[in-house]
């Protein structure tokens, strides 16, 4: 079974799109089949950190049906076993994505025949970017260590929890019970008081709920990673979210900034082959041995489902 990986957050700026490129060339260089896909809708670039210039195919020929299969858009990459499916020919209607397209392309992935596929997913928390998020029980939320971007992120979860939410209870029950808590709370709080609101008033919804948000192993890589900033950071955001909200959150590992990153993308190469020998590039090894975890925990690994 493939391991879908969506990589998201709060905010654009963070690295999204590296940390897709960078994570698959080293699942690539193990030898395993791993295809990059852009759902950075309207604002594709995954291709120039993989050195490609010409797509000639992408989603648009998948989404227009000149292409039977999302395999048949995949493009191979100068990097062996590493392919990639671009948006980056698709019109600006695209950030418009209507319900049946997404489901269409949700569906799809479920059925590429990789061993890993990393989605580069749009910045910020529109319905479109939540939905691809979710349509794996395992997504990476990527961050980088100041403040705006550490509450961004917060936000970020608390959007695909009320995404979630909204999509479990129906639009109704949802609006109900989200009026039962202030809602200029902060993230934590309020995300936490209205799915306790929902256990206190329909025990039965409630714990349907808990058990479809518990499937979810969420991951978090912080970016940019600088000296100055606290070295506990990570744990203690890891910490945080674990107490606070009801899924598994696991802290996969800093990537130290590195001036060198500009220096690849112009070069349109990808960081970890141009500069192996760096601080940052052993981090994004490190980081890619504590996504694997052990085979046993790999083969349990399950596509989520969208209702």
């Amino acid at each position: 079974m493939s391991c879908i990986y969506p990589i998201g957050g709060g905010k654009g700026g963070i690295g999204k799109s590296f940390i897709a490129a960078n994570l698959g060339a080293l699942l690539a260089r193990q030898g395993n089949r791993v295809v990059l896909v852009d759902l950075d809708l309207g604002g594709a670039n995954l291709h120039t950190f993989t050195g490609i210039s010409n797509i000639p195919v992408g989603i648009e020929s998948f989404l227009n049906k000149s292409a039977r299969n999302l395999e048949d858009v995949a493009v191979p990459t100068n990097i062996d076993h590493l392919s990639i499916i671009s948006s980056v020919n698709c019109s600006m209607e695209i950030t418009n994505l209507y319900a049946a397209q997404k489901i269409k392309i949700i569906n799809a992935l479920a059925k590429l025949p990789y061993d890993y596929i990393l989605l580069d997913l749009g910045a910020g928390t529109n319905y479109n970017t939540l939905d691809f998020f979710l349509s794996s029980y395992e997504g990476i939320i990527t961050l980088t260590p100041e403040p705006t971007s550490v509450e961004n992120a917060f936000k970020f979860i608390k959007a695909l929890y009320f995404r979630k939410v909204k999509q479990i209870l129906g639009q109704n029950d949802f609006s109900f019970y989200s009026k039962q808590v202030e809602m200029n709370s902060n993230a934590l709080e309020v995300t936490s008081q209205v799915i306790d609101s929902v256990l206190e008033r329909d025990p039965a919804k409630g714990e349907r709920l808990l058990q479809e948000l518990r499937k979810f192993k969420f991951k978090f890589i912080i970016n940019q990673f600088r000296k100055t900033v606290g070295a506990k950071l990570g744990e203690k955001i890891e910490k945080v979210c674990n107490k606070h909200f009801y899924s598994e959150f696991t802290f996969l590992g800093n990537v130290c900034y590195d001036e060198r990153v500009h220096d690849s993308i112009y070069s349109r190469t990808i960081f970890v082959n141009k500069y192996s020998y760096t601080v940052s590039a052993i981090d994004l090894s490190h980081i890619v041995k504590n996504l694997q975890g052990n085979m046993e925990t790999a083969a349990l690994r399950t596509i989520g489902h969208y209702e």
